[in-house]
């Protein structure tokens, strides 16, 4: 084989396994940040429904009605 044709493959070779190695380190950054978007929205949702249990007027307690100490 040509010396030139074959130096030319081996380069082709290297970009070919470089690019394959960063395809596969996006995809672990991409599940990472799939995982962590999911936690962040059931963290939100359940912000959401507390948020929505106080605004109507739920989880309050006989305590919450009675005046500070300091009256």
């Amino acid at each position: 084989m040509d010396p030139a044709l074959e130096q030319r493959l081996t380069d082709l070779e290297s970009r070919v396994a470089h690019h394959e190695r960063m395809a596969e380190e996006m995809s672990e950054v991409l599940y990472e940040q799939s995982r962590t978007i999911d936690r962040l929205t059931l963290h939100l949702r359940r912000l959401r429904e507390q948020m929505a249990e106080v605004e109507a007027g739920g989880g309050r307690s006989p305590q919450d009605d009675r005046p500070p100490p300091h009256y």
